[in-house]
C-alpha cells in the first residue's frame, strides 16, 4: 500500500486543494502535515496576528480532517529538516505540496526536494494559489508582461472553464491517515502569545466573508475606494493563507461579471480585475526575484532617498499631521489591515512627500499586515514609488488633502482612528492646521506638500537628466 505526505503551507483548507487531490488520486494512504517554520517565525514579534490566524485556521483544518478519518501532523522547527525527517519516519513514497513563488520559499523547496530525492522519495509540487503561473501567460514574443492591461487581456483570453474547475478532495474510507501521536502545539508552545485578532479565521471565516461580499459585489466598483464604507471583500488574509480557493473566487467573479452592469456585472468585473492584478504581481516576482531588494526599473536604484528617522517614525505611528495618512497608519497598527486605497495614499506619502526609500515602507507593512503577501506588497510599493512595472509616473503625486476630501469627505474614517480630531468641523477635518485654533494634541504637518512635491520632481528629474 503506497503512502504520501501532503505538506500544507499557504493553503489551509481541505477542499479544492490541488496537492491533496493529487495525493488522494495516487496513493492509498495520505498523511497531512504543517510545519511552524522557525526560519519564518524567529524574526516575528511574540504577538503576531498572522501566527494567531494560522493557528486558529489549523485547529479548524485538523478538525475537518479528523471528521474524514485523518488529522493534521503539526511540527515546530525548520521545515527543510522537519519535512524530510517526517517523510522518512512515515516511510512515504512522496511529499506533495502546492507551489510558492517567493524566492525564499523556492530555495526552501529546492532543499527539501534534494533531500527527499537523496532518500529515494519524490517531491511533487502543484499549482494552487493562482489560476495562471510562471510562463503560462506571456507576450506574443514569449517574454513576461511588464504592463498590466495587456497581461489582463491575455489572462482573460486564456481563461477556460477547466481552469476554474474545483479539485476533488474526497477521500475513501481509511485513506486519510490518523497522526501517529498528538502533536498540536498551543501558541505558547511556539513562543507566541494571543493577540487582538478580530478577523474570522479558517475555512468557515473565509466562507462567511465570501458569502457576505457576494451580497454587495454589485456595488464594489463604487464603494471600494471609500474607507468608511463597507466596500471591500475583506478576503485578502484568506487568500494569503489559502482558507478560500482562488478558483472558487475567480469563478464567482467571472460569472457575475457577465451580467449586465445594471444587474451587478460592473462590480464583479472590477473585482475580477483586482484578482488578476494579484496574479500579475506573482508572475513579476517569479520572473524577477530581484525586485525584492531592487527596483523593477534598474535605473531607479540610483535614486537618492532621504535619511529622515524622525519623519519615518512619525509616518509609522500615524503622527504626520495629515489626517488620512495618520488614520491609515493607525488602522494598520490597531487591526493588522489597511484599506487598499489608503495603502496607495500612505505609500505615496512616504516616498514622495517624505522622500523615504520605498523598501523601508515595504518592510513596515511586512511586519504589520495580516494579509502580507510579498508579491502584492512589493508590487504596490514599487507602483507608488514609480520604480516598478506599469507604475504610476513619478510626476503623478497624490495630494493627501485632496485624497482625504475625495474618499473620506465627512471624515468618518479619520475620526474613527484619529480621535484627537473627533470634534473638528467637516470644513477643517482634512487640514486641521488651517483652523484658527488647531487641536493641541494633534501635530502640525511634518512637511509642506507643495514643497515636498517640488523636491520629489527634482529627485526623479535628476535621473532623467543623467547621461546614458
Amino acid at each position: 500500500m503506497t503512502s504520501a505526505l501532503v505538506w500544507f503551507r499557504r493553503d489551509l483548507r481541505d477542499f479544492d486543494h490541488t496537492a491533496l487531490a493529487a495525493a488522494l488520486r495516487e496513493h492509498a494512504r495520505v498523511y497531512c502535515a504543517f510545519v511552524f517554520d522557525t526560519d519564518i517565525l524567529m524574526p516575528l514579534p511574540r504577538e503576531d496576528r498572522r501566527v494567531n490566524f494560522i493557528h486558529r485556521s489549523l485547529v479548524e483544518l485538523d478538525a475537518a480532517l479528523r471528521a474524514k478519518g485523518g488529522g493534521l501532523i503539526v511540527r515546530h522547527g525548520r521545515a527543510v529538516e522537519e519535512i524530510p525527517q517526517l517523510a522518512a519516519q512515515l516511510d512515504v513514497m512522496a511529499v506533495y505540496a502546492n507551489r510558492d513563488y517567493e524566492p525564499a520559499a523556492r530555495e526552501r523547496d529546492a532543499l527539501v526536494a534534494a533531500q527527499l530525492t537523496a532518500d529515494g522519495r519524490g517531491f511533487i509540487d502543484c499549482k494552487d494559489q493562482v489560476i495562471f503561473e510562471r510562463d503560462e501567460v506571456l507576450t506574443k514574443t514569449g517574454t513576461p508582461f511588464s504592463v498590466f492591461t495587456p497581461y489582463s487581456r491575455a489572462w482573460r483570453t486564456k481563461l477556460s472553464p477547466a481552469d476554474l474547475a474545483a479539485y476533488n478532495c474526497t477521500a475513501q474510507p481509511g485513506q486519510l491517515a490518523v497522526p501517529p501521536a498528538p502533536t498540536f502545539p498551543a501558541l505558547a508552545d511556539l513562543g507566541f502569545e494571543g493577540t487582538d485578532l478580530k478577523v474570522p479565521s479558517g475555512m468557515h471565516g473565509g466562507a462567511q466573508l465570501f458569502e457576505d461580499f457576494l451580497t454587495r459585489i454589485e456595488r464594489y466598483h463604487e464603494a471600494r475606494d471609500f474607507p468608511a464604507v463597507k466596500g471591500c471583500s475583506y478576503l485578502s488574509p484568506h487568500l494569503r493563507f489559502g482558507t478560500v480557493s482562488i478558483r472558487q473566487l475567480v469563478a464567482a467573479a467571472h460569472a457575475e461579471s457577465l451580467q449586465p452592469p445594471s444587474q451587478g456585472g460592473r462590480g464583479a468585473e472590477v473585482w475580477l480585475n483586482e484578482l488578476i492584478w494579484r496574479e500579475f504581481y506573482q508572475q513579476v516576482l517569479w520572473h524577477r526575484p530581484d525586485v525584492v531588494h531592487h527596483s523593477f526599473k534598474p535605473e531607479y536604484d540610483a535614486l537618492v532617498w532621504d535619511d529622515a528617522p524622525e519623519l519615518f517614525a512619525a509616518w509609522q505611528q500615524g503622527r504626520t499631521g495629515y489626517p488620512l495618512v495618520d488614520a491609515a497608519q493607525r488602522q494598520l497598527l490597531q487591526s493588522g489591515w489597511m484599506h487598499n486605497r489608503l495603502r496607495m495614499v500612505s505609500a505615496s506619502f512616504l516616498t514622495k512627500d517624505l522622500g523615504i526609500d520605498w523598501r523601508r515602507g515595504e518592510a513596515h507593512f511586512a511586519t504589520w499586515l495580516l494579509d502580507y503577501d510579498l508579491a502584492a506588497n512589493n508590487g504596490g510599493w514599487q507602483w507608488a514609488a514609480s520604480t516598478g512595472c506599469d507604475a504610476q509616473p513619478y510626476f503623478r503625486i497624490f495630494n493627501p488633502v485632496t485624497q482625504s476630501a475625495r474618499f473620506d469627505p465627512q471624515g468618518q474614517f479619520i475620526r474613527r482612528y484619529v480621535p484627537e480630531l473627533a470634534g473638528v468641523p467637516d470644513k477643517f477635518i482634512h487640514a486641521p492646521w488651517k483652523m484658527p485654533k488647531p487641536p493641541a494634541d494633534y501635530p502640525a504637518p511634518v512637511v509642506d506638500h507643495a514643497v515636498a512635491r517640488e523636491k520629489t520632481l527634482a529627485r526623479y528629474g535628476r535621473l532623467k537628466d543623467r547621461p546614458t
